[in-house]
This record gives C-alpha cells, sequence and structure tokens, in this order.
C-alpha cells in the first residue's frame, strides 16, 4: 500500500531485538502497518506467555526520524473481547486496526515527503508493563522500512558493467604509452572507493546514504555474503581454531544491533527509557468481541524459535555495532572480526584471474608468432612483458586503499593470530610491490635524466602508470596520492574512536592535496590538470558536509538526511561526469585511428595546451622521434646531379676561420652539408664540390667586409 508504511517483525527475515531481556512474554511476530491518510494502525502479535495470571498494558511508541509521532499505551482488557486479560499460556495470534485519536496531531509532528525517503528512518517499539507492579515484562523494538532503498542491486550490476567495458577499452589503449583512457579508468575506480571507504568513519550517517555507499562495496572487496554461502562460515571456523573469540557472521539483518544513538534509532536517550504510564497515556477502547483472527497454539512450539533467534540489544550489550566499519560490513553479512579475512581472500582470488589472463594471453602470443614465422619470445619479451607489468602497477594501485585499511584494523582487533599475521604479510607485500617500481624508476630517472623516461624505448615503460601523465619536471607527484591514500588508510582504522578527528584530518589532507595540484600543475595536459582538481574539489566538499555527522554536534534526523541525499546526488553526478569524459576519449581514440593517425597524438593535442611547454618538449620530441629532414637527393640514384649542388654566391666577400673538416659520405660529389658557416655580420661564398673524396678547405683568416 503506497500510502502506509510497513514492518514485518520475523526473527528470520526482519530486524528484531529485545530492548529488555525476556521474562514472562516472548514474541514471535509483530507486524504494523501505520496509514498516514486516516492515521490509523494496523498491527498483528503473535507471542506465548510462561507466566500465569499476568495484567499487562501495551504501550506502542512510533519514533520516525528522532520525532515520536506516536506514544499510545492501551489497556489489553479492552481489546480482543478481553481476550489477552490476563495473558493466556499458550501461543496467541491476534490483529486488530486503531484509529489514533487527533489529539495526538501525528501529521502536524512529520511531513508527509518524510514518508517516501528512501531507507526510512523509522523505529516501533512494543513495551508490555505488568499492571500494578510497573514491571516491564516485555520490550521489543524493530525498524519500519516503506520499501525504496538507494542500495540496489540493479546498480550495482550496472556499475559493474561499465566499469568491465572501460577496463577493456582501457587495456585496448594502453598499447601506447601515452593513453589518457587507462589513467581515466584508474580515476574511476579511486572514485568508486572514494564513495565506499567515505561510509566508515565513526560518523553517526543517515541511513539513505550508508545504503547508497553500499552500492561501491565490491571495490574495496567487499561482496554481499548469501545465507547459503559457505565462504563466510569457513572464515569464522578459521578464525576459532586460531585464536578468535569475536562475534561470527550471520545471514539476520544488522540493523537491529546498531546502536541506538545513530540512525535508524536516533534515540538520544537511553535506550532503556520507558515512557510514563500514567492514565492520561492510556488510551481506551470499546470492548471488541474475540477476532477470527484470534487463533492458539501449543506453547512448546514458540520456545525454540524465539528464545536463540532473536537477540537483547541493551546499552549494556557487546553485541551493539558502532558506527564506522562493524555497521558497514554487518550490514552485508560480514562479521567485523572477518572483514580483513573477506578482503585479502577477494584479493588473491582477483589477482589469480588477472595472472591467468595474462598467461593465457602470452601463450596465444607464442602460438602466433611461431605460426607466421616471427621471433615470438623476442615479441613477447620486448612489447607484452611491458604491458602485463603495466597493469599488474595499476592493479596493485587499486588494491593500495582496501588492503592498508582492513590490515591496520585487523591489528586493532587483536583476535585471531592467523588473521593478524596475513595482515603483515599483506602490507609487507603490497609496501615491496610498490616500493620495487618506484625506487628503479627514480634510479634510471637520476642516471639517464628525466627526459628519458618518456622515450618508447625506455626500460621504464613498464612503469608508466605511476607518472606517465605527469610532466617530467613533476614526475616526483606520483607519491603524492600514494602517501595521501595510506594516510587515510591509518585515519580509519587507528582512530575509529573519534569520528571528530577523522573527518577533520580527511578535510586536511584533500584541502592540501587540491592546493598541490592547483598550484604544481603536475600533469602534461590541461585537461588532467583540471580533471584532478575537480576529483580533488569533490572529495573535499563531500568530507566538508559529513562534518554535520559527527554524533558530539547532535544534528537531528531531518537534516542530516537532507545532507546525505545531497552527498548522494554530488557522488552520483561527478561518476556519471567521469563516465562522459571517458565517452569523449573513447570517441577520440576511434576517430584517430579513422583519420590514419596513431594514438600518441592525442596526447601531442594537449600537451600543446600545456603552459610548461619548456619542460614538455623533450618529452614530445623523444616520443614522436623528430629528426633533422633527409638531405634532398633523390634516393634512387647515388650520383645527385651536379645543378643540385651548386653553391649559392651571397656576397663576394670571403671569410676565413679556422680549418674544420668535412668528408663526403658519397662516392660521386661533395656536398656542403655540415661545413662551418660564417658569422652573420660576415659573409662568403661556400666552396663548390671538385671531387669525391676531397675535403673541403675553408680559409683561416676573416676578413669582414667594410
Amino acid at each position: 500500500m503506497s500510502s502506509s508504511i510497513q514492518l514485518i517483525f520475523h526473527p528470520v527475515t526482519s530486524s528484531v531485538t529485545y530492548c529488555e531481556p525476556p521474562e514472562s512474554l516472548l514474541i514471535q511476530q509483530f507486524d504494523i502497518a501505520y496509514f498516514v491518510k486516516n492515521e490509523s494502525v494496523s498491527f498483528n502479535i503473535s507471542a506465548a506467555s510462561v507466566q500465569a495470571n499476568v495484567n499487562v498494558t501495551a504501550n506502542l511508541l512510533l519514533n520516525v526520524y528522532g520525532i515520536r509521532a506516536v506514544n499510545i499505551t492501551l489497556d489489553l482488557c479492552s481489546i480482543f473481547g478481553g481476550a489477552l486479560c490476563p495473558l493466556p499460556m499458550y501461543n496467541f495470534t491476534g490483529s486488530d486496526n486503531l484509529s489514533l485519536p487527533k489529539s495526538l496531531g501525528v501529521q502536524g509532528k512529520i511531513p508527509n515527503i518524510a514518508f517516501t525517503v528512501p531507507d526510512l528512518e523509522g523505529v516501533a517499539q512494543l513495551v508490555l508493563t505488568e499492571v500494578g507492579t510497573g514491571t516491564v515484562k516485555a520490550c521489543v523494538q524493530a525498524t519500519l522500512s516503506n520499501g525504496w532503498s538507494t542500495h540496489q542491486t540493479s546498480v550495482e550490476w550496472t556499475i559493474g558493467g561499465i566499469t568491465l567495458a572501460a577496463w577493456l577499452l582501457a587495456i585496448w589503449q594502453s598499447l601506447s604509452p601515452d593513453a589518457i583512457l587507462p589513467f581515466r579508468f584508474m580515476d574511476l575506480l579511486f572514485l568508486y572507493q572514494t564513495v565506499a571507504s567515505s561510509s566508515l568513519l565513526s560518523l553517526n550517517y543517515p541511513s539513505t546514504y550508508r545504503a547508497f555507499t553500499l552500492n561501491f562495496a565490491w571495490a574495496l572487496g567487499m561482496f554481499a555474503s548469501s545465507p547459503t554461502s559457505a565462504f563466510q562460515p569457513s572464515i569464522d571456523r578459521m578464525r576459532h581454531l586460531t585464536g578468535g573469540n569475536l562475534a561470527n557472521s550471520t545471514s539476520a539483518s544488522a540493523v537491529g544491533l546498531v546502536n541506538r544513538r545513530l540512525s535508524p534509532y536516533n534515540f538520544f536517550a537511553s535506550m532503556n527509557e520507558v515512557p510514563s504510564l500514567s492514565k492520561k497515556n492510556i488510551i481506551p477502547f470499546s470492548a471488541r468481541s474475540l477476532p477470527s483472527s484470534l487463533l492458539s497454539y501449543p506453547s512448546s512450539t514458540l520456545l525454540s524459535e524465539t528464545a536463540f533467534d532473536v537477540q537483547t540489544v541493551t546499552t549494556s550489550s557487546s553485541n551493539v555495532l558502532q558506527a564506522g566499519i562493524p555497521i558497514f560490513v554487518n550490514t552485508l553479512h560480514i562479521a567485523t572480526a572477518n572483514a580483513f579475512m573477506t578482503v585479502f581472500l577477494c584479493s588473491l582470488i582477483l589477482i589469480a584471474c588477472v595472472l591467468a589472463v595474462f598467461m593465457v594471453i602470452s601463450i596465444a602470443l607464442l602460438l602466433f608468432g611461431q605460426l607466421k614465422g616471427h621471433n615470438p619470445q623476442r615479441q613477447l619479451k620486448s612489447i607484452y612483458l611491458s604491458f602485463a607489468q603495466a597493469w599488474w602497477i595499476r592493479l596493485i594501485l587499486f588494491l593500495s586503499l582496501p588492503i592498508p585499511v582492513f590490515s591496520f584494523y585487523q591489528w586493532t582487533l587483536k583476535d585471531s593470530w592467523l588473521s593478524t599475521l596475513l595482515s603483515v604479510v599483506a602490507i609487507l607485500a603490497l609496501f615491496i610491490a610498490l616500493s620495487y617500481p618506484s625506487i628503479s624508476l627514480l634510479r634510471f630517472a637520476r642516471r639517464e635524466g628525466k627526459e628519458a623516461l618518456y622515450r618508447k624505448t625506455s626500460p621504464t615503460v613498464s612503469k608508466g602508470p605511476l607518472y606517465a601523465q605527469y610532466l617530467a619536471s613533476r614526475i616526483y607527484f606520483y607519491a603524492v596520492p600514494q602517501t595521501v591514500t595510506l594516510l587515510k588508510a591509518a585515519l580509519i582504522a587507528f582512530v575509529s574512536n573519534n569520528g571528530e578527528a577523522q573527518i577533520l584530518l580527511m578535510v586536511i589532507l584533500d584541502g592540501l592535496t587540491l592546493m598541490s595540484y592547483l598550484v604544481l600543475r603536475p600533469c602534461s595536459t590541461r585537461g588532467g590538470n583540471v580533471f584532478s582538481a575537480f576529483m580533488c574539489l569533490i572529495r573535499l566538499l563531500c568530507n566538508a558536509l559529513m562534518i554535520a555527522f559527527v554524533e558530539r554536534l547532535n544534528v537531528a534526523p531531518i537534516p542530516r538526511t537532507v545532507i546525505g541525499l545531497v552527498l548522494v546526488a554530488i557522488f552520483s553526478l561527478t561518476i556519471i561526469t567521469t563516465y562522459i569524459i571517458l565517452l569523449v576519449n573513447i570517441g577520440q581514440s576511434f576517430k584517430t585511428i579513422n583519420s590514419g593517425q596513431s594514438s600518441i597524438d592525442i596526447s601531442i593535442v594537449e600537451k600543446a595546451n600545456v603552459e610548461e611547454g619548456k619542460t614538455a618538449l623533450p618529452r614530445l620530441l623523444s616520443s614522436t622521434q623528430i629528426t633533422r629532414p633527409p638531405n634532398p637527393t633523390p634516393d634512387g640514384s647515388d650520383h645527385p646531379s651536379s645543378h643540385l649542388l651548386q653553391p649559392f654566391l651571397v656576397s663576394p666577400t670571403e671569410t676565413e676561420v679556422t680549418s674544420s673538416v668535412c668528408t663526403s659520405k658519397r662516392t660521386s660529389e661533395t656536398m656542403t652539408v655540415g661545413s662551418l658557416l660564417p658569422r652573420r655580420w660576415s659573409f662568403s661564398p661556400l666552396h663548390s664540390p671538385t671531387g669525391s673524396s676531397q675535403i673541403h678547405e675553408v680559409p683561416t683568416t676573416p676578413q669582414v667586409a667594410p
């Protein structure tokens, strides 16, 4: 129903938790629907009592975006024809529709648009209190949903499909060292990681933004675990066999374990607080006949399901999920202690797949070369190995954020010694994989010069993903984004207990990075500088907006939700803009191929707009191999015509210069090409050739014309 908010309360499929340890009443099912149009509540309850002669009142609290829209207390003796007074000693199921009094003013408290926002932040709380003693016999909380969410499986598959297509085109373009598309593809992957990692800070994110970031969790090596998958249970067993004692993964919803001060609960007071049960709060209802939906079942059929499936969450519980990584990974049905092992194993699977693809391509090239009669080993060593090494570096750069984040976080858990050991190994392997190409690159630049890096025949071509998009005078700038990535990973993992410090330091890092791009302008093209600065500006703007999510600021849920929707819009538009830029680069590439030019001409056109032209000029010359025009002698003749080599007399004045000789390479005639020309203010005729082996003699005494 479009005009209602529906909550299905079931231990297996819904967010179900006890807010107090159950004593005399076990609740199996509690369905509630709030109808905005006529301000009525429809509920369905299934429970069992284990104590005799218990008379209770039911307090129903509806909390939407931190606003207590409904807070009523029902006298159970006045409904269901008194069938629930006292509570029967059997399983009972009943349903009813209640019209809320106009005096509650529900519509005046909450705008109607709030009920249509994706990932509604609403909670229903049912508290059963014994009449006379005031003892809480049962307390149950469950989240509300309107059926809309910014986390959609179709969105994940669409993004994955576009990324795969961009990757294939980037592989094709990467055959040219100066191609722009591979760098833009890596920027797209880094953008995905930025969106996903922005939800790992210890902040009170609105539910709609947290759900949006889950669409990009795969960019961090996080994939939602299905209930039938054995992946997470295997990690659980490994941890427990190696000293792990933290909670296991579960297929149930993680929302029920979220800290009650955070979204979607938004209980700023104690979660154990029960509204006052004064008589003025009790809403009387006329006696009704027992509805046909009130049924009874044997009590034994309920205890085994409810007592062990529904967890109790209080302020002192150890199973409460805190902000940051715990909520993010548990929403994907991944235990907090399993986060690193999940990323580690997914990374190994990705590396194995990439290596398998490279092996298949190399074998195909060898077979193709043998069939064509070429030297396949030489071609494989000179071309394909450089290509494979370049993509290996790109793969390491892609893993340079998730591996440090979850490795560092694993060190803070102190759970399984094997997981901790593997996290150390992963960090060392990543450090070596990034350090080796960087050191060899810097050594070559110091020995041969920075401009030598941009020659096609340079042995450092395979390391182009590190430096090829930067100017020769800015090749060291590749260390800036790598350092910033490592620092952000350390902030996420080691400062997880202080969200305020995390977000402030993130803003500072992004601000410094943006300033470095604006001041140094490291990219070799104007478009590259503009795009890089734009991405830095987006990260800085979004992190600045996230300051409102600091828990200590106590920003109201509705303004936080509005800011979350703004962040969703900004990141979505940025991703679409990146897609458009990729399409433009792809179109330019096809246009260049159709015009018969090489792919390198695209970068030459872009570099013409660079203000640092002097620095980029050697790179242009080396990449295009521009040389001096050849001698205008016809190619088909070894004996040039004598009239082509006749000197042109400019002035009768002769100039004698210190002897300089130039031996002709032609066997028939001696040319003047290579002779030392006179100074601008002294003119003398060039000597005509006299023989095939004659040496040109130049006068040694200059005679300056008056």
